[in-house]
């Protein structure tokens, strides 16, 4: 797109004065609607655009809700709530099945109008499930087995358990007209509509999908129905969106959007200052007064549905005694953290869960008390001796990774643990099987309201923990398939409990160390409101260029 270069100048002096505003925006010369640049510390960590691959904090940011959308949505501005989205209506058949009915003229990105037939392929084997199977038998017709993948269009292996962790006993997807289907499980589950809300059931076009080349040729631009599609992708670069004008939501606001790759805070800093970048995200706290002494800009954000963790391998030849493991969650001062590196902006919360759980929240539950002397006796309880422990750490990819990972190091050395950082580059490095993987870190996120949808996706039997080796336990899978299967409330909230124990205090697969806080920088003459998330909504409705 042809473009030129404007800056908003609001009074005189020099940006560094908190007088001058450089935000730059390209504008084609048929189309007014400004461009905007933002700074983000990594567009993808699969170098994919498949929201069943890059299940991570970077993919929410870009895919949500500027590409992917689902039949259920959430309300990004508001409590996240589950709203009406593709679907505008839903209800229950049975206990094992729900009836949706789709909002009619939706148009993907190549101009096709959604249909049941897309949503049926959406959640078909070729697209999602490959070859697995609902863990429980059922009566009902089961996904039908279809033809082999053409070459090249095999799915990756960690979409198939992505697709079985989220729908474990999903059999089939029936399109019952043209805006109608139904999804069939084969067990009771209270949480099919909140499964059908959650990251990962989102649309796709399966024209988009049938017409490219490769599974990496569509998953670098799939075909979806969301206010901005993929222009250009780079990877470990950049990634450019364009308005999709037939958007059932209204015309977007913007006529392009632009995610730059920019790891350095400071540099992301800088760069929102001169007016090269429009919004700059996961700005550290110690950051905020900075950047908000300069009048012209401010910060918004806050506490989000994510809780930041530290994962243990338990097979660990020094990690294999829980109470070591244990030892580790006692050693940790939590709210030091939180002082210390957050300006007290986020909270200790109770365990990983979240009061929007509502009923099925424990409210009288606590992570692991701050007790260096009880910590201290578990050590040597264990008869550790003091061999390195190592400690697995991606540069920043989290808000303070770093400086929290030093922190819980002199934690845990003054406990007795020898804990020893070893800086890594990515994700498959910080994951990789191996007698260097003891500990790493992680965050957990609630995408619907009910346990199942994180302790149970996360560290259940199809969760990524004990899928990639790390940990296991098995009364905590057994209560996991009474969170996943019994529809008695009571029953549930007290297998979750059990599970609590167990993840948490008696055979530690992880701890619990504060609640996620996102925070994004920006000019104040750009009207916007962020949500209580890392996705980054620019549909209809939510920007504005203003002054001040």
């Amino acid at each position: 797109m042809t473009s030129l270069t404007r800056r908003l100048v609001l009074g005189g002096g020099a940006a560094a004065t908190g007088a001058l505003i450089l935000p730059r925006f390209a504008i084609g010369q048929s189309d007014q609607r400004p461009s905007i640049t933002i700074a983000v510390q990594k567009v993808s960590n699969s170098n994919t655009l498949d929201v069943m691959r890059e299940q991570s904090n970077v993919g929410e940011r870009i895919f949500f809700s500027s590409i992917w959308e689902g039949l259920i949505g959430r309300d990004w501005l508001g409590g996240l709530k589950s709203v009406p989205l593709l679907a505008t209506e839903w209800r229950r058949i049975d206990p094992q099945t729900v009836e949706l009915k789709l909002r009619q003229g939706v148009k993907f990105h190549n101009g096709d109008e959604m249909t049941a037939e897309d949503v049926a392929f959406t959640f078909s084997r070729e697209r999602m499930f490959g070859d697995t199977e609902a863990k429980n038998r059922s009566t009902i017709t089961t996904l039908e087995q279809g033809t082999p993948p053409r070459a090249g269009k095999e799915l990756p292996t960690e979409v198939t358990a992505y697709a079985r962790s989220a729908w474990p006993d999903l059999v089939k997807v029936e399109p019952v007209d043209r805006y109608t289907v139904r999804f069939h499980n084969a067990s009771p589950d209270v949480t099919l509509e909140g499964r059908l809300s959650r990251y990962g059931s989102d649309i796709c076009s399966q024209r988009g999908w049938d017409e490219a080349s490769s599974y990496l040729d569509w998953a670098r631009k799939p075909v979806t129905t969301g206010p901005y599609m993929v222009a250009e992708f780079s990877p470990d670069s950049h990634l450019l969106l364009v308005a999709h004008d037939e958007y059932w939501g209204g015309r977007p606001p913007l006529a392009s959007i632009r995610f730059v790759e920019v790891p350095e805070v400071a540099s992301r800093v800088n760069g929102l200052l001169s007016g090269e970048y429009q919004f700059a995200c996961d700005m550290p706290p110690d950051q905020i007064p900075g950047i908000e002494a300069n009048a012209a800009f401010e910060v918004q954000g806050g506490t989000i549905l994510n809780h930041r963790l530290t994962v243990f391998d338990k097979n660990h030849a020094h990690l294999q005694d829980p109470r070591v493991r244990r030892a580790m969650t006692h050693a940790i001062d939590r709210q030091l953290i939180v002082d210390a590196l957050w300006a007290g902006r986020t909270v200790v919360p109770k365990g990983l869960q979240w009061p929007y759980y509502d009923d099925m929240f424990i409210e009288d539950w606590a992570v692991p008390a701050f007790d260096p002397a009880l910590a201290a006796d578990l050590v040597k309880q264990s008869g550790y001796k003091g061999d390195p422990i190592p400690y697995r750490l991606l540069n920043n990819y989290y808000t303070n990774q770093v400086s929290t990972a030093q922190i819980l190091v002199e934690m845990w050395k003054n406990v007795g643990l020898n804990v020893e950082i070893q800086m890594v580059e990515n994700w498959g490095q910080i994951l990789e099987r191996g007698e260097t993987r003891a500990i790493r870190d992680w965050s957990n996120s609630a995408p619907f309201n009910d346990p199942v949808s994180s302790i149970v996706n996360q560290h259940g039997p199809n969760g990524g923990q004990q899928q990639w080796g790390e940990w296991t336990n098995a009364e905590a899978n057994q209560m996991s398939e009474v969170m996943l299967t019994s529809t008695d409330r009571a029953a549930r909230k007290q297998a979750f409990r059990r599970m609590l124990e167990i993840c948490e205090r008696e055979d530690p697969a992880f701890t619990v160390l504060h609640q996620n806080a996102t925070f994004t920088a920006k000019p104040k003459s750009i009207r916007w409101q962020a949500s209580p998330a890392f996705a980054m909504d620019f549909r209809p409705g939510n920007f504005e260029m203003g002054r001040s």
